[in-house]
This record gives C-alpha cells, structure tokens and sequence, in this order.
C-alpha cells in the first residue's frame, strides 16, 4: 500500500473507533478528510454524504483543520496522468480516463483506473436496457467489464494490496455477479480498512435480509457504525429501534443533520405514521429547500392524503430546480396518478427508469399503474423488477399478489402475500389480503385467524371485523358474527368522523335481525330505526319495525334473558382467554 495512504487510513482507523461522540472536532476533522479523499477517487456519493454531516457540526478554527494528504514517490510519479484522467472521468468519458491511467502504481490512480472501467461498463450496460426498456428477462444485458475486473481484483486482495477504497470497490464488483456471500465478506473488511467510507456500509445495508444475518457480522466499533445501524433498521422496518438511534445521534450533536431528519422522515413514513412524516418533511424543506432526494417519499405522503395542490406545487417545484432527475419524475407521476392520469403517469415512471434503471421506487409505482390501466402482465414484469433490484420491497411482493388474485389464481397469490406479510407482520392490509386469499380457497380457519389478527394490529382499512363476521355468519356461528359487527360499529362511530361505509348498514341489518329472532324487540327496533336512515336496508328495516310492533300488540313479551353469552373462539382470542360478554348494542350515543 502506498505510505501515505497507509498513514492516513491508520490515523483514520485509530481516531474512529467506539461509538464515541465525546469529541466532535475529531469527527467533523475524519469527515472532511474522507469527503475529501472520496472525491478525489469519484465516489461522489460518499463525499457528499460525508460533507453534509461534517456541516452539521460546528466549524473548525483554520489550525484545527486537517492537513491535506501527503504524497508518496508513487503518487508523484502517477500525478500528471491522475490529473489529465480525473478530468476526463468527471466529465463521463470513462474509457479515455482508464487509458491514461493504465500501469499507473499509486493507490489512488489504481482505484480510478479499475473505477473507470467498472462506470464505463455500467454505462454501456445502462444504455442497452434504455434502448430497450421493455420486459427484461434478469441478466440479458450485462455489464461486460465486471469478469475482468474480478479477476485482477481478486489477486490484489489475495496478495493484500487493496486498500479501504479497493476492497470497496471488489465487493461492489462480486455483489454485480451475484456472488453475495463473498461481496458482504469484502464489504466488512472494507469497513474494517477504512470505517469512514460511507458507501461500503451503505453496500452492506442493501444485502443483509434480516436481523439474524445482522448478529452474525463482525463490523469494526466505530461511531460509523451507529450511523449503520439506525439506516439497516430503517431498512429492516425495525422502526422503534431506527428511530431510538436516530435521535441518539441527535442528541450526540447531529440535531442539524438533513441525513438524520429525512432518514427519521422516512422511518415515520414506513410505519404510515403519515402526519408526523409529513410535518417533518415540510421543516425539511424549509431548512433545505433545493433538495431533491426523498422527495419521491414525501410525494407518496401527500399522495395517500389526496393533497392535490401540495402535490401540485411540490412537481412543479422539483421541475425548476432539475427535471430530469428520477425523484422528480416518479413525484410528476404520482401527481398524474393522483388525477387519474395512468397513462401519463406510467410515462413519467418510464422516464425516471431510463435515468436510472436500478431506481426502485419507479419499477413499483409504474407495477401500481400498470393495475389500474388493468394491463396484469406488464404490472407483474414491473413488480418483478423491483423484486430483483430489493428483495425486501414488501409493496412490490403485496402488487404481485393483487395481480395474481386479478387473474384469478389463489395459490400464487396466497405466496406473494405471504412475503408481503413477513416483511410487513404489523400491516392489517398484508392480512387482509391474506384471509381473503384464504376464504377463496376454502380455508376459513386461517382466514378467521388472519382478520382477527389484522383487527388486533390495528385495523388501518375498517374492514377486517366485517369480513371476520360474514365468515362467522356463513359458519351460522350467529353469536360471534353478531359480536363482530357490534365491534365494528362501535370503532366506526369512536373514531368521531361519519364515515361513508357501505358496511354499516348491513351490520345494523344483521344485529336487527339476530336481537329479532332473540326476541330482544327494543334492541331490534333500535337496530332496525338505524337501518332506515341507509338507503339499501331502508325497506327492511321498516318492515322488520312492522312486525316487531304487531307481534308487541300481539301481546309477546321481550325475551328477558339477554342474547347468549358472546364468547371469541378460543383459538382466534389473542391469548385464548374469552373475551367478556357483550352487553346488547347501546345505540342512544351512536347517531349515522
């Protein structure tokens, strides 16, 4: 390894360790010099990363700032060709810059020599799937620079003369060939090499699928890896503990980080959580009104509000400051969605795929249009896509399913939803869709288990008691049907808005019935008063009030003992305890 690159990344290695943010002069000091370093090797990503975190911190005096790199006799030697090819590589032309970087010895002209032929082949490979962005079978174009690159960097890693950067770069070059386990190997010696690389974590978060993988790596103690942390659970839904690291390192001294408020804006926005997501994200773009990432994210927030205007504003916004960047088509497309616009809208996602194939957010946006221009198999090309580009995309695996269930075929739906489910175990809609999936193919003892579940998560649609009840009253188990929409109703009415429910009156109607044939008159008439004020059950309802009043008249009294004890069955009660018995529906406080 070169001496000074040895040197600095010792210094480095040294002052980052343990999660310590006692001293945050050292750490803005490590993050310029990484940012730093980063550019001069084109990892822009990682420099700007750095760079916004050092500007959180507090500003060092001019004898506090860190010395630039020294060279050694190779990087002198390499100067004049690293100078002349760096140019040309940030101006794209990648192919020029590793030609005048071939035979060159210092680390840092190696790394953007291999950089260079690595970009240039991901380029090529870019520019054939645009040409021919339809439905890509996975691995038809590929990048063929990625074979040869393996092979000279694996020597180099065999002989140990990769640094930090190298072995970053030989882990993204095995992740390319699908060779995971051997690419989250090198990416954690790389994190090991060089802790501050931003871009080597980064790489790890993407392939580790769960938290057992977690516990198995052996990652460097750093205060880097907190930062790694809080990111993976974001990414793992793990959201309690993202969100407790994150305001640790808020309370470390980041509180002015852009990274940390829209990483926490983010977190906010995949527990749907969508009020506080969204006020974070209005103070986001006050302190950083330029910015365009994550704005795909906040656009979905307003989308699921139907804020047409903020919507509007927020696309239009985006569109001056740079429109051909893939956050800002997908925020035009779902703008488009939101109008009712699917044809369009897919457009606009098509667009933000050809800037950037592996942009996962489009390749599932476009799936959800496809569905509702009702073309099933280009939604399921796309759903498949954004399955390839991240196996934990619980909305890609949820599509898939609501397309198989348009065809028609239960059982393939049943596995997508399944996938959705264990990525998402708290969503109601997951088991929803999953208890409908199996009442279609007659198991209606996992369906019961699944809306019961759903409705103890936290009902987001309102829907799961309703179901649970139609399955009980096809069952003929009247008590427990009659006890689920006596649930539903009080949930629909304490959440103190009237909502436009279609379900509603078929509850009232079957409650009115069952306290009928319990000889319960006045709970009946109440439940049959209340069906006359719904549109589809006004008829019955007043014929049922008929003849409560003439069988009154006939002299039959009300049942004196109240409907059967209401018991859960025990194999559907969250702890198998009975739930307690419900007393008949007091309706004087419930008004449609």
């Amino acid at each position: 390894i070169g001496r000074a690159d040895a040197m600095a990344a010792g210094a480095m290695l040294a002052t980052a360790s343990g999660g310590d943010f006692s001293d945050l002069r050292e750490i803005k000091k490590q993050l310029l010099s990484v940012a730093e370093r980063s550019r001069e090797r084109g990892l822009q990503h990682s420099g700007k990363w750095a760079a916004e975190l050092a500007f959180a911190l507090e500003p060092l005096p001019l004898s506090e700032l860190p010395p630039p790199p020294v060279l050694t006799e190779e990087d002198a030697r390499d100067l004049d060709a690293y100078t002349l090819a760096k140019s040309y590589f940030d101006l794209k032309e990648y192919d020029r810059a590793a030609y005048f970087l071939q035979g060159c010895k210092s680390q840092k002209a190696y790394f953007l020599y291999m950089y260079s032929r690595y970009l240039s082949g991901e380029k090529k490979k870019d520019d054939e799937t645009v040409d021919s962005l339809g439905p890509l079978e996975k691995g038809q174009v590929k990048n063929e620079a990625l074979r040869e690159l393996r092979v000279e960097l694996s020597k180099k890693h065999k002989a140990q003369e990769l640094d930090g950067f190298g072995l970053y770069l030989y882990g993204v070059v095995l992740r390319k060939l699908d060779l995971v386990k051997e690419a989250i190997d090198v990416f954690v010696e790389a994190a090991h090499a060089l802790p501050l690389h931003w871009g080597a974590w980064l790489e790890l978060c993407n392939l580790i699928t769960d938290k057992e993988m977690l516990k198995f790596l052996s990652l460097p103690d750093t205060w880097m890896k907190e930062f790694f942390l809080a990111h993976i659970y974001t990414e793992l839904q793990l959201i309690e503990e993202a969100l407790q690291k994150y305001q640790s390192l808020i309370d470390a001294g980041f509180s002015k980080s852009t990274y940390i408020i829209s990483q926490i804006a983010v977190a906010y926005h995949n527990i749907r959580d969508i009020d506080k997501a969204l006020s974070i994200f209005n103070e986001l773009r006050k302190q950083d009104p330029y910015r365009i990432e994550n704005m795909d994210t906040f656009s979905n927030l307003l989308y699921v509000r139907s804020m047409k205007p903020e919507l509007s504003y927020l696309a239009h916004n985006l569109c001056e400051i740079d429109k051909y960047r893939v956050e800002t088509c997908c925020v035009i497309g779902n703008y488009y969605s939101l109008r009712s616009q699917h044809e369009k809208a897919a457009l606009y996602f098509q667009r933000a795929l050809k800037l950037n194939p592996r942009y996962l957010g489009a390749w599932t946006l476009m799936g959800h249009e496809y569905m509702e221009m009702k073309n099933t198999s280009a939604a399921i090309q796309a759903y498949r896509h954004a399955i390839e580009v991240n196996k934990r995309d619980y909305r890609a695996w949820y599509g898939l399913g609501q397309t198989y269930e348009i065809l028609k075929m239960p059982f393939y739906c049943l596995y997508y939803y399944r996938r959705a489910h264990q990525l998402r175990p708290n969503d109601s809609r997951m088991l929803v869709a999953l208890g409908e999936c199996y009442e279609k193919l007659n198991q209606l003892v996992e369906a019961k288990k699944c809306y019961w579940r759903a409705y103890a998560v936290g009902d987001v649609e309102k829907m799961a008691l309703v179901k649970l009840a139609k399955l009980h009253e096809q069952l003929n188990e009247s008590e427990q049907a009659a006890q689920c929409y006596i649930k539903y109703i009080q949930d629909i009415y304490s959440c103190g808005e009237v909502v436009e429910h279609l379900e509603v009156s078929t509850a009232f109607r079957y409650l009115a019935q069952y306290y009928f044939k319990c000889k319960l008159w006045d709970e009946a008439s109440a439940c049959a008063q209340k069906c006359c004020a719904f549109n589809d059950t006004r008829e019955e309802g007043k014929a049922l009030l008929r003849q409560i009043l003439q069988l009154r008249n006939q002299g039959e009294t009300s049942s004196t003992d109240v409907a059967a004890p209401f018991f859960l069955p025990a194999s559907l009660s969250a702890n198998n305890t009975p739930t307690r018995r419900v007393s008949p529906l007091n309706l004087s406080s419930v008004t449609p």
